[in-house]
């Protein structure tokens, strides 16, 4: 890593990644709606914005009980730092 203290780098070669393929495909989902929701408000079809708006909450509640899930399903020792002995 370079310039980083050597704790630090010690860290990040320990830590496990963790990668979960359905929370980055949840925030391009969630980008999307909420981006056609504000072009149907821009054009004027508030009722479409506004269904739009509400899958967009349930998209992203989705993904956010994904991204804690995973959390919990790998448990804390992702997020452990390394004993100093």
């Amino acid at each position: 890593m370079g310039t980083a203290e050597p704790d630090l780098e010690e860290l990040f070669e320990q830590k496990k990644r963790v990668k979960n393929p359905f929370v980055p495909l949840g925030a391009f989902i969630t980008a999307g709606v909420l981006t056609a929701g504000l072009i149907s408000f821009k054009k004027g079809n508030s009722e479409m914005g506004q269904k739009l708006m509400r899958a967009r909450v349930v998209i992203q509640g989705a993904t956010v009980a994904l991204m804690v899930g995973s959390a919990y399903y790998y448990g804390e020792s992702i997020y452990k730092f390394p004993r100093r002995d």
